[in-house]
């Protein structure tokens, strides 16, 4: 039987060792807290996925030598912030062999890098060959329900990506590869900025007009910062871009939705993210990418906007007056660097 260990035991984690304990795969969920290992070790993880009865192949542990031996398969299912940490402690552990999954959502604060950046620096580039980045729209929530769902699976090996796709395959659980995975990891990230943006446009009341506006030019700009670090124009387009972007921007179940949603009621910026009661991603990447644009030299309007209300005390109205007041555009930017003609037809 296939061991997979899940470092981490929030409610992605949680969801995920679902998919794989309903292919009979065993799956050990490391947590930080005795008490949340216990409530899962007890059928049901009500802390992070409440109302699921989960399989009995899920187990989870506090120990996390114990967690990791003889794991052929290892998931790091914590925040983005967390993920360098947790790599150092790991990687002594892990079997030599071990494919490694990564399926936080974010970027890494200190250093700007991608997180498979990370990876690289800490376990060696020649161990990216075994790294997969899994990402696209894909709610807990609705996994850990059996919800029909599509995620994508990218790694520079081909031959890994298809093992993680054969590993969750499922009727529910779709899989598809790519190559590019600075493209997915970026996709997956950005996209939480827009997702905190749509929600202070909801908290404010304004409607579907606003909400189509700021995701379409939303994906303007990831595609942009995206393309100029090396990503291909395509996958922005696919479930790690497009995809995350309508799901994270139209759902209740979305972390960094809700909390832009108590910022455009008034709420302070902690007093947001505290009623959310989970990691919200989006406010550490809004700083990332804020400085990767400039960086960069790419226009990020809505991230800029986003910054100045998260960490400039900008009113989110302020916000919405400034992005409307700005100097008219042609829609068909030049993303790739290349002149755009204006033809005309009679």
């Amino acid at each position: 039987m296939t061991k997979v260990a899940m470092v981490g035991a929030g409610s992605w984690a949680t969801a995920l060792a679902l998919v794989l304990a309903q292919k009979n795969m065993r799956v050990v969920l490391w947590s930080r807290r005795q008490e949340l290992a216990d409530l899962i070790n007890q059928g049901e993880n009500s802390r992070y996925l409440p109302g699921i009865t989960l399989h009995p192949g899920i187990t989870a542990e506090t120990d996390l030598e114990k967690v990791l031996f003889d794991a052929q398969v290892v998931v790091f299912a914590v925040p983005s912030h967390c993920f360098r940490d947790l790599l150092i402690k790991s990687w002594p552990l892990i079997r030599p062999d071990a494919t490694i999954i990564n399926v936080a959502k974010g970027l890494d604060e200190s250093t700007l890098l991608r997180l498979s950046q990370v990876y690289a620096e800490e376990a060696g580039e020649a161990a990216l060959d075994r790294y997969v980045v899994l990402s696209g729209p894909s709610h807990a929530e609705e996994v850990g329900r059996n919800i029909p769902t599509a995620v994508v699976a990218a790694s520079r090996n081909l031959a890994t990506a298809e093992l993680v796709q054969d590993l969750f395959m499922s009727p529910n659980f779709r899989v598809y590869t790519n190559p590019d995975v600075v493209g997915v990891e970026l996709g997956g990230a950005l996209k939480n900025i827009i997702a905190l943006g749509t929600g202070v446009a909801d908290g404010l009341g304004f409607g579907d007009n606003t909400k189509a506006a700021m995701m379409t030019r939303g994906l303007a700009e990831i595609t942009r910062l995206g393309f100029s670090m090396g990503a291909n124009l395509l996958t922005f387009a696919g479930l790690a871009g497009v995809g995350d972007l309508i799901v994270t921007c139209t759902s209740m179940h979305s972390r960094n939705r809700r909390c832009g949603i108590e910022i455009g009621k008034g709420k302070s910026l902690a007093e947001a993210v505290a009623s959310v009661q989970m990691v919200v991603e989006g406010v550490r990447t809004t700083k990332v990418a804020w400085q990767l644009a400039r960086r960069q030299g790419i226009e990020m309007p809505i991230t800029d906007q986003i910054y100045q209300v998260l960490f400039n005390n900008l009113t989110p109205r302020e916000a919405v007056l400034n992005l409307m007041s700005r100097g008219k555009k042609l829609e068909l930017e030049e993303v790739t660097g290349g002149n755009i003609s204006w033809t005309l037809h009679n």
